[in-house]
Protein backbone atom coordinates (compact mmCIF):
# COMPACT_ATOMS: atom_id res chain seq x y z
CA UNK A 1 0.00 0.00 0.00
CA UNK A 2 2.82 2.17 0.44
CA UNK A 3 4.55 1.78 -2.26
CA UNK A 4 1.07 2.46 -4.16
CA UNK A 5 0.95 5.91 -2.72
CA UNK A 6 4.81 7.02 -3.34
CA UNK A 7 4.02 5.70 -7.12
CA UNK A 8 0.52 7.83 -7.16
CA UNK A 9 2.69 11.23 -5.65
CA UNK A 10 5.59 10.99 -7.77
CA UNK A 11 3.18 10.44 -10.51
CA UNK A 12 0.88 13.05 -9.32
CA UNK A 13 3.84 15.49 -8.98
CA UNK A 14 5.39 14.61 -13.04
CA UNK A 15 2.10 15.31 -14.91
CA UNK A 16 0.36 18.09 -12.68
CA UNK A 17 2.97 20.69 -12.83
CA UNK A 18 3.77 24.12 -13.97
CA UNK A 19 6.34 25.24 -17.33
CA UNK A 20 9.11 24.36 -13.65
CA UNK A 21 8.21 21.04 -13.35
CA UNK A 22 6.44 21.84 -9.95
CA UNK A 23 2.92 21.42 -8.83
CA UNK A 24 0.18 23.63 -9.74
CA UNK A 25 -1.02 23.94 -6.24
CA UNK A 26 0.21 21.36 -3.22
CA UNK A 27 -0.88 17.78 -3.78
CA UNK A 28 -3.27 16.42 -0.86
CA UNK A 29 -3.87 12.46 -0.83
CA UNK A 30 -6.30 11.83 2.15
CA UNK A 31 -4.66 8.34 3.06
CA UNK A 32 -6.38 9.10 6.86
CA UNK A 33 -3.40 8.73 9.43
CA UNK A 34 0.08 9.99 8.47
CA UNK A 35 1.71 7.15 6.59
CA UNK A 36 5.31 7.27 5.38
CA UNK A 37 5.42 8.18 1.55
CA UNK A 38 9.15 6.68 0.59
CA UNK A 39 11.12 9.14 -2.25
CA UNK A 40 10.84 9.03 -5.63
CA UNK A 41 13.62 6.50 -6.27
CA UNK A 42 16.28 5.98 -3.86
CA UNK A 43 18.40 9.35 -2.84
CA UNK A 44 21.60 8.33 -2.23
CA UNK A 45 24.76 7.13 -4.28
CA UNK A 46 28.26 7.74 -3.69
CA UNK A 47 31.74 5.25 -4.94
CA UNK A 48 32.91 3.62 -1.86
CA UNK A 49 36.50 1.88 -1.38
CA UNK A 50 37.77 -0.39 1.50
CA UNK A 51 38.41 2.24 4.71
CA UNK A 52 42.07 2.53 5.21
CA UNK A 53 43.46 6.05 6.96
CA UNK A 54 41.90 8.59 9.28
CA UNK A 55 39.43 9.61 6.41
CA UNK A 56 36.41 8.20 6.53
CA UNK A 57 33.74 9.21 3.92
CA UNK A 58 32.47 7.06 1.56
CA UNK A 59 33.99 3.61 2.80
CA UNK A 60 32.90 -0.02 4.00
CA UNK A 61 34.80 -0.66 7.32
CA UNK A 62 33.17 -4.86 7.38
CA UNK A 63 30.37 -6.48 6.05
CA UNK A 64 27.66 -4.54 8.31
CA UNK A 65 29.38 -0.61 8.82
CA UNK A 66 30.38 1.77 6.32
CA UNK A 67 30.85 5.66 6.35
CA UNK A 68 28.73 7.48 3.85
CA UNK A 69 29.40 11.28 3.73
CA UNK A 70 31.51 11.20 7.11
CA UNK A 71 28.69 9.38 8.82
CA UNK A 72 29.14 5.79 10.02
CA UNK A 73 26.08 3.48 9.63
CA UNK A 74 25.81 0.45 11.18
CA UNK A 75 23.22 -1.41 9.22
CA UNK A 76 20.18 -2.70 11.93
CA UNK A 77 18.75 -5.56 10.19
CA UNK A 78 22.10 -7.86 10.02
CA UNK A 79 25.25 -9.07 11.76
CA UNK A 80 28.03 -9.79 9.78
CA UNK A 81 31.25 -11.93 11.15
CA UNK A 82 33.98 -9.60 12.68
CA UNK A 83 37.29 -8.85 11.37
CA UNK A 84 38.82 -6.29 14.00
CA UNK A 85 38.57 -8.73 16.74
CA UNK A 86 37.64 -12.01 15.00
CA UNK A 87 37.08 -14.87 17.55
CA UNK A 88 38.93 -17.47 15.19
CA UNK A 89 40.17 -17.34 11.36
CA UNK A 90 37.59 -18.79 10.09
CA UNK A 91 35.45 -15.64 11.29
CA UNK A 92 37.92 -13.30 9.53
CA UNK A 93 37.92 -14.65 6.59
CA UNK A 94 33.79 -14.80 6.24
CA UNK A 95 34.02 -11.26 7.93
CA UNK A 96 36.39 -10.11 4.92
CA UNK A 97 34.46 -11.45 2.13
CA UNK A 98 31.51 -10.15 3.43
CA UNK A 99 33.19 -7.22 3.75
CA UNK A 100 33.89 -7.49 -0.36
CA UNK A 101 30.31 -8.23 -1.09
CA UNK A 102 28.99 -4.90 0.99
CA UNK A 103 31.16 -2.92 -1.01
CA UNK A 104 30.39 -4.35 -4.41
CA UNK A 105 26.37 -3.96 -3.15
CA UNK A 106 26.82 -0.02 -2.01
CA UNK A 107 28.70 0.10 -5.54
CA UNK A 108 26.09 -1.40 -7.67
CA UNK A 109 23.71 1.55 -7.35
CA UNK A 110 21.79 4.45 -5.96
CA UNK A 111 19.95 2.98 -2.45
CA UNK A 112 18.25 4.48 0.65
CA UNK A 113 18.60 4.35 3.88
CA UNK A 114 16.05 4.24 6.53
CA UNK A 115 16.15 4.48 9.92
CA UNK A 116 14.70 2.07 12.60
CA UNK A 117 13.33 1.88 16.40
CA UNK A 118 16.53 3.43 17.55
CA UNK A 119 18.08 5.98 15.74
CA UNK A 120 22.36 4.87 17.06
CA UNK A 121 24.17 2.27 19.07
CA UNK A 122 26.44 2.67 22.01
CA UNK A 123 28.66 3.45 20.05
CA UNK A 124 27.51 6.33 18.10
CA UNK A 125 26.56 4.65 14.75
CA UNK A 126 23.80 5.49 12.78
CA UNK A 127 21.43 2.44 12.47
CA UNK A 128 19.74 2.20 9.46
CA UNK A 129 18.46 -0.75 6.84
CA UNK A 130 19.66 0.11 3.94
CA UNK A 131 17.63 -0.79 0.99
CA UNK A 132 17.48 -0.86 -2.92
CA UNK A 133 14.15 -0.63 -4.82
CA UNK A 134 12.56 -1.85 -1.68
CA UNK A 135 15.02 -4.42 -0.95
CA UNK A 136 16.94 -4.64 2.06
CA UNK A 137 21.17 -5.28 1.32
CA UNK A 138 21.27 -6.75 4.75
CA UNK A 139 18.80 -9.66 3.38
CA UNK A 140 20.68 -10.30 0.37
CA UNK A 141 23.98 -10.53 2.38
CA UNK A 142 21.87 -13.33 4.20
CA UNK A 143 20.03 -15.06 1.53
CA UNK A 144 23.98 -15.03 0.33
CA UNK A 145 25.13 -16.46 3.73
CA UNK A 146 27.51 -13.68 4.64
CA UNK A 147 25.60 -12.23 7.56
CA UNK A 148 22.54 -13.40 9.87
CA UNK A 149 19.34 -11.26 10.37
CA UNK A 150 19.74 -9.42 13.43
CA UNK A 151 18.02 -10.78 16.44
CA UNK A 152 19.79 -9.40 19.59
CA UNK A 153 22.58 -11.44 20.78
CA UNK A 154 25.62 -12.40 18.71
CA UNK A 155 26.70 -15.84 17.73
CA UNK A 156 29.61 -17.06 17.03
CA UNK A 157 31.04 -17.23 13.69
CA UNK A 158 33.82 -20.07 14.70
CA UNK A 159 32.70 -23.65 13.73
Amino acid sequence: MLVIAGVVTCGMYLFMDDDLGRPDRPIRLDLGPPVYVPVCGDPHRARFTICSGPIRANCVVDGDTFWFEGTKIRISDIDAPEISEPRCPSERQAGETAKRRLLELLNEGSFSLNAVWRDEDRFGRKLRVVSRDYRSLGEMLVKEGLARNWDGPRLSWCN
